[in-house]
């Protein structure tokens, strides 16, 4: 079963070169050592085909393998021949490898002689050696091709790296094993073809259309195979150390070997549990494997995601700033000053314990520059003397205060991060101070619009106390001119008992209406939605009217039901009932007719006062604190009609200076079944 895995492994390698070199053979001409390259892929699908076909070890497969490594030392160096730093040292590699390539053809060739099988066995040893060194210095070299390729070949030297490492890393790990001296593990063969034919899919893919359609392997991928190659490393030093256990004294080998693996799956997991390390390894890797440190696409997505993070639970979106600035540096703990009195003081911190007073003096500084302080420099004097100055003593006091991030939002500071020191202490560079300067600026923007979106819902709750308390105003005065008239004709009808009773019942309605109109400045008032429902609006129009003939005389007739809101109805009422006593004379009644026909129910309410122009009815009449009194403050009309459009109904006028004013309000009426009910 392996052996047909190895044979078929190898072989679909053999026809995926053998189709690349085709397909780079039939490419127009450019700016790439297109005859090399050809030439490589050809030999490698050679080399496959003869591993296929024969033993590792036949004098025929190594030729084959010394051939395919010579062509790809060549591709490499024609990619990065016009790399300046291509110096005595690059060129030592380079005859490293293509010497221990020839040198283990040679060593294979001098076996094929006739000799002891001692003889072959230390050949063999020897071999393996060579490649092992060999596929050693032919890695450093890939490493050298990704970094020193220039731009008009990177596209094709990046997935070249991806088929070189994958050719030279199987090589290395076959060899390693074969020095050991238990052969070559028949399945690591079997994976080494098809791992050969998947990288040389995906060149194909990356290679197309002459490098614009790119394959790129992401940072998280990269660092999980890295993940991967060191845990598949630390294992092979495992097994090798096992393996050498075997020659220790009779009857300590069994116990050497259990001390090995115990010991070595201890440190494994101490390794991955220490916090430290982790954050030591991830930031060795970026400096040393990536040309940035950061892999802006994950940090940004990360970013905004820690940002936009409302709902049930989460935090406010202070500390999620303070949060999100704090993980692109993985520092472990965060504050954020916010300005106070001309200087900052602590609003928010995100794991920061303890926090003091800031300064004008710090404000200033980072408003008007926009540095980004490395508190370390500070301690070091390394700074200027303003700069200096303007930092408190409790931060450079705090040996875990590391940098302090401004927040500026068009040219305005809402804010400053104070970061503690990461697992890992270091300088920041370019990209650190970058990064931080972009991120500041967006979390400014955040902050800012969230306090815009504070201010506008301070604006909106007065505006709302503003609306209601001009109505409230309007009643309240409605109220007073009503006490008025009954203060005026107590004068006159104080001896009469039908009066006071008329003035008692009309003063304990002001003092209801009252209390109602202080309930509803209360910021904690919430009115509560009226059902719709048939309203005997007859009954309605006596009632209002009776309170109201210590103030002035009201006639109400009619009948119908409509279908309506009750308080709504009696707030419209009130309001027209009123405005029509103020615009008549003493002596002269104010009239309400109810009327049902055709499914709507019409009250009209008529007064025989000083009317109004057609203009002013057109133009002024419903628009709030538009008013013909002197002492009027135009809200009442205003509020009928929105009350009345709000139940389904309509208000019309009917108005002449000098002779009077009729407002006809129509309502759906109750259907017959409900007003019978």
């Amino acid at each position: 079963m392996i052996a047909a895995l190895v044979l078929w492994g190898h072989a679909l390698a053999a026809l995926a070169f053998g189709l690349l070199a085709l397909g780079q053979a039939n490419r127009a001409r450019g700016d790439w050592p297109k005859a090399a390259l050809v030439t490589a892929m050809a030999t490698t699908s050679l080399w496959a085909l003869a591993v296929a076909g024969m033993e590792s070890r036949d004098i025929a497969t190594q030729i084959a393998l010394t051939v395919r490594d010579v062509a790809w030392f060549a591709v490499m160096g024609m990619l990065v021949r016009r790399h300046r730093s291509a110096g005595l040292a690059l060129v030592s590699v380079y005859a490293v490898a293509v010497g221990m390539t020839i040198a283990n053809a040679a060593l294979a060739l001098v076996a094929t002689a006739p000799m002891e099988p001692a003889g072959l066995e230390a050949l063999a040893t020897a071999g393996y050696a060579c490649r092992m060194m060999g596929a050693l210095a032919a890695l450093v070299l890939v490493h050298h091709l990704d970094s020193a390729a220039d731009n008009g070949t990177r596209w094709l030297a990046r997935p070249l790296v991806v088929i070189l490492a994958a050719l030279w890393g199987a090589d290395l790990l076959t060899a390693a094993f074969g020095y050991l001296g238990n052969g070559v593990p028949s399945s690591l063969a079997a994976v080494r073809g098809f791992v050969l034919s998947a990288a040389a899919v995906l060149f194909g893919i990356a290679a197309r259309d002459g490098g614009e359609s790119r394959l790129a392997v992401s940072r998280g991928v990269a660092m999980r195979a890295l993940t991967v190659v060191a845990l598949i490393a630390y294992a092979g030093v495992t097994i090798w150390l096992t393996t050498l256990a075997r020659h220790a004294p009779a009857g300590y080998a069994r116990i050497v070997q259990t001390a090995i693996v115990l010991g070595s799956a201890t440190a494994l997991m101490t390794l991955v549990s220490t916090p430290w390390l982790r954050a030591w390894t991830r930031v060795k890797l970026a400096k040393h494997l990536f040309r940035h440190r950061y892999d802006y696409r994950t940090e940004w997505q990360r970013f905004t995601t820690t940002l936009g993070l409302p709902g049930p639970g989460a935090d406010p979106l202070d500390r999620r700033i303070v949060k999100a600035i704090a993980d692109l540096t993985d520092a472990p703990a965060g504050l954020l000053l916010i300005p106070h009195a001309g200087g900052l003081e602590p609003a928010t911190s995100w794991r920061w314990d303890g926090s003091g007073e800031v300064g004008t003096d710090l404000a200033a500084y980072l408003e008007t520059t926009s540095r980004i302080v490395e508190l370390d420099m500070v301690r070091r004097q390394r700074v200027d003397a303003v700069e200096a100055a303007a930092i408190p003593d409790w931060m450079i006091a705090r040996a875990d205060a590391w940098i302090l991030v401004p927040l500026i939002h068009h040219a305005t500071l809402v804010g400053a991060i104070l970061l503690a020191r990461p697992p890992v202490d270091r300088a920041l560079d370019w990209e650190d101070l970058d990064l931080l300067r972009v991120a500041g600026r967006q979390a400014a923007s955040y902050l800012a619009e969230d306090r815009a979106h504070g201010a506008l819902a301070d604006v909106q709750r007065f505006d709302e106390f503003n609306r209601r308390f001009a109505f409230i105003l309007h009643d309240i005065k409605n109220l007073v001119s009503g006490l008025t008239l009954v203060a005026r004709n107590a004068e006159r009808h104080a001896d009469n008992p039908e009066f006071r009773a008329d003035m008692i019942a009309t003063l304990q309605d002001s003092v209801a209406r009252m209390n109602g109109l202080l309930a509803k400045l209360s910021q904690h008032h919430q009115s509560s939605v009226e059902p719709t429902q048939p309203v005997d609006v007859a009954a309605l129009a006596t009632r209002l009217s009776a309170p109201r003939r210590a103030q002035h005389r009201i006639k109400a007739a009619g009948r119908g039901i409509a279908l309506a809101q009750p308080n709504r109805l009696e707030q419209l009422l009130r309001h027209l009932i009123q405005n029509a006593v103020e615009a008549s004379a003493p002596a002269d009644p104010v009239t309400m007719q109810v009327t049902s026909i055709d499914g709507r129910v019409s009250i009209e309410i008529a007064d025989r006062g000083c009317g109004m122009s057609p203009a002013f009815v057109r133009d002024q009449l419903f628009r709030p604190f538009a008013s013909s009194k002197p002492d009027g403050f135009g809200i009442g009309a205003y509020e009928a009609r929105q009350l009345a459009e709000a139940m389904g109904g309509s208000i019309a006028v009917d108005s002449e200076e000098g002779v009077g004013t009729r407002f006809r309000v129509s309502l759906p009426a109750a259907p017959a079944w409900e007003a019978a009910a």
